[in-house]
């Protein structure tokens, strides 16, 4: 067991990029709190509204609101878009595909590896024959490109759960994320619309970056931009300018939680995945926007916006003071891992090794630096077609990682490389299959735990 000394060396070390360094927790305000000290920012207490800094006059209530209607109204189309939120999966048809995947890598596993057990907790129910739905169905494509008919959601969510085909994916993910409505015949005119109101935060507030009050925001926002992958992409001039104005401009309208390092990395899902629709190269990572016509880089970057502003809507209490929100998941996925895999629990509390140390991460970017960009993609094809799947399903999502390793964590025996095991865990060379698994046993232990709350407590 490692000395209280040994454990402050190695949690002090900077937040480096070489491997086999242990990081601090990445994202964090302020230094990492313990919870039953400050309990009572875990508390529910009644938001006080916040009055956005003034880059510009605004003398009316009514000028206030229109300045400020995206913060949290979700717009003109309330009524459709709640629809669409309200409709869940079919529970019968995911739950089956997931047994499906467990089984059918069960057997893989078995063929490769006879003599290898399967512990009895892993091992999913027998489930009669599922109506499996492949990524790349065509019913999906079908759906989406038919441009009079207006999209059922809840089959969009089923065809999508367990992928979407590249080819429209864009289209697949501005729906999913209730940003454009479902019928056809309205898109264009709110894609036109919403893209108006963008440019016009754009007008009003962007000058105001290199403000004294502002100008703190700005900086850090420049300085991790380019730290952001894939460079090839991100350090062009123009994906530069993007995403600084991106965050700049959602952090001032924002003023509960301004910029919090973690929010820069949820923009790239969004605009690769808007992007491919106008880059000439199959490999999107190094291809040239500068060869993207202004029009269409217009549209990507006001369609991010609006959709990384969706996603956060969800979860703002991740990044708000003290981030609670994570906080408080953090503890909610050491109470889960508790219940499902009491050995892997015991072995990590034996060696003192805190979940905050290593799941902060997990919580504050997603799992978007413990997997690769492609498999990131595909991930949020389903968090997108569950309902709260950023907010809710990423935590089993996260118990199931965590698992996924218990052979692994279980034989190391010491704290310092444990924690360096969880922070660089080999995930390099993943793919769909590996996140297909990941997410089937993930709706495994959300169908057992979901409607039984008290798993969360000791």
């Amino acid at each position: 067991m490692a000395s209280d000394g040994t454990r402050k060396q190695f949690w002090k070390r900077s937040n480096s990029k070489v491997p086999g360094s242990i990081q601090h927790v990445y994202g964090a305000q302020h230094p990492p709190f313990d919870p039953l000290l400050h309990g009572t920012l875990l508390k529910a207490v009644p938001k006080v509204p916040t009055t956005p800094v003034k880059a510009k006059r605004v003398s009316t209530f009514q000028e206030f609101e229109s300045n400020t209607s995206d913060a949290w109204d979700a717009g003109e189309d309330d009524d459709e878009l709640l629809a669409m939120a309200a409709e869940s999966l079919n529970s019968a048809v995911v739950m089956e595909t997931a047994h499906r995947v467990l089984r059918n890598h069960s057997q893989r596993q078995g063929r490769h590896r006879p003599q290898e057990a399967v512990e009895p907790e892993q091992k999913p129910k027998p489930s009669p024959e599922p109506p499996v739905v492949p990524s790349g169905d065509l019913r999906l494509v079908k759906s989406v490109s038919e441009s009079h008919a207006s999209c059922p959601p809840e089959e969009l969510r089923k065809l999508s759960w367990s992928g979407v085909p590249k080819p429209v994916r864009a289209v697949t993910w501005k729906l999913l994320s209730g940003y454009l409505p479902a019928n056809a015949d309205r898109r264009p005119a709110t894609l036109q619309r919403k893209q108006k109101e963008y440019f016009a935060f754009i007008d009003h507030y962007y000058d105001s970056r290199n403000d004294e009050v502002h100008q703190d925001t700005y900086r850090q926002i420049r300085i991790d931009v380019p730290r952001m992958s894939p460079e090839a992409l991100i350090l062009q001039p123009k994906v530069t300018e993007i995403f600084e104005r991106i965050l700049f401009i959602w952090a001032i309208r924002h003023p509960a939680s301004g910029y919090v390092q973690g929010i820069n990395d949820l923009v790239t899902p969004f605009f690769l995945v808007f992007i491919c629709e106008h880059a000439d190269s199959e490999d999107v990572d190094v291809a040239d926007v500068s060869r993207v016509p202004e029009d269409a880089l217009r549209s990507v970057e006001a369609d991010t916006y609006w959709c990384v502003s969706r996603l956060l809507d969800g979860i703002q209490d991740n990044y708000t003071f003290a981030q609670p929100g994570i906080q408080m998941k953090v503890k909610m996925l050491e109470e889960l891992v508790r219940r499902i895999d009491e050995q892997v629990h015991r072995h990590l509390d034996q060696h003192e090794v805190k979940f905050l140390q290593f799941a902060f991460r997990w919580m504050n970017n997603l799992l978007m630096r413990e997997v690769p960009l492609r498999c990131t993609i595909r991930l949020w094809d389903t968090y997108q077609s569950e309902p709260d799947g950023f907010a809710h399903f990423h935590l089993y999502v996260c118990a199931a990682f965590l698992v996924r390793w218990r052979r692994e964590i279980l034989e190391e025996k010491d704290f310092q490389e444990l924690l360096l095991f969880l922070q660089n865990l080999p995930t390099a060379h993943w793919g769909d299959e590996d996140i297909s698994l990941l997410l089937a046993e993930a709706y495994r232990l959300k169908f057992a735990f979901a409607d039984a709350p008290n798993h969360y407590k000791k």
